[in-house]
Order: C-alpha cells, then structure tokens, then sequence
C-alpha cells in the first residue's frame, strides 16, 4: 500500500478521468448512460468556474483509480458537507487498500475544511462496496429516498409557467 499516491487531478488527467467513467458505467451496467467527454472534464472540473474537484490515485506513477467530489450544504448542520460523486478503482488493483486510502484522504478534506459529514451513494446490488463502506463505519441513510429531473423533464419543468 506503500506505493500508492493520491493527488489533485489537473486538466491533463481529464483522457484518464473519462476512461475510468466509461469504466465505472459499465461496472455499473450504465455505460449508454455517460454523456461526458475530455473536453466537458476539462470544462467542468479544471476551470476557474468549476465547482467540482478531481483525484487521482496512482500505483508506481500509473492511474489506477479517481474521485471526483464536491462541497454542498446541512441547513440542519449549518455547515458545509462533501459529497463524494464518483469513487473508481481500476478492478485489476482492487483490495490492494487504493480505496480505503482514497476515502480516508477526502475524509481529511473534510474535517480540514470544516465540513459536518462526508456522503456519497453507492447501488442497492454494489454488495462488495456496502461492505466495504460498513467496515469502518459508515452507515446507509436508508429515510432518506432520492429524486431526480433531468434531461427533457428537467427541461420541461424549468420552462413550465
């Protein structure tokens, strides 16, 4: 585990972070769901207007995994979160500890920025991940049900009068 590095992903990454994507996709049988290309990751994460941010995870100087987080907020907390949007591990450098060390690295993002939790969602069936993400303590929001607009319903509602 010793040879493993995090660090900040930069504009340079955005080919590798959208291999990974399609990767994670397919993992999660959603592949013709990604619309994303290089050049909306480079938009959207590596601008000074972007308001999402990007890791790596390198194996002896070699991508084998990314993150890609961002900040929101608990009026409850009165204090902001960070919310983990995508966790990857290339499968080949699975259980070599990557994953853990990648969420204890955004989990020391969050205590420094001052954040009340760190949150992310995982697939009912991902059982390898709940485990996973049970063995050191973290627990499913299970009260809580998402929703979603998006595409022409998103569309569609904005324009509605």
């Amino acid at each position: 585990m010793s040879n493993i590095q995090i660090r900040t992903a930069c504009k340079q990454d955005a080919e590798t972070i959208h291999q990974m994507i399609v990767g994670l996709a397919k993992y999660e049988k959603a592949e013709h769901e990604v619309k994303a290309t290089i050049g909306s990751i480079q938009d959207s994460l590596f601008t000074p207007s972007a308001t999402a941010q990007a890791l790596i995870c390198e194996q002896e100087g070699e991508p084998i995994g990314y993150a890609v987080y961002f900040y929101n907020y608990s009026t409850w907390l009165g204090k902001n979160g960070l919310y983990l949007e995508d966790l990857y591990i290339a499968p080949e450098c699975r259980c070599l500890g990557a994953g853990k060390r990648m969420l204890q690295h955004l989990a020391k993002i969050a205590v420094e920025k001052g954040c009340g939790r760190f949150e992310w969602s995982v697939l009912d069936w991902n059982e390898p991940a709940i485990e996973f993400y049970k063995s050191f303590g973290a627990k499913p929001q299970d009260e809580w049900v998402i929703y979603r607009l998006d595409g022409q319903a998103l569309n569609d509602f904005a324009e509605a009068t």
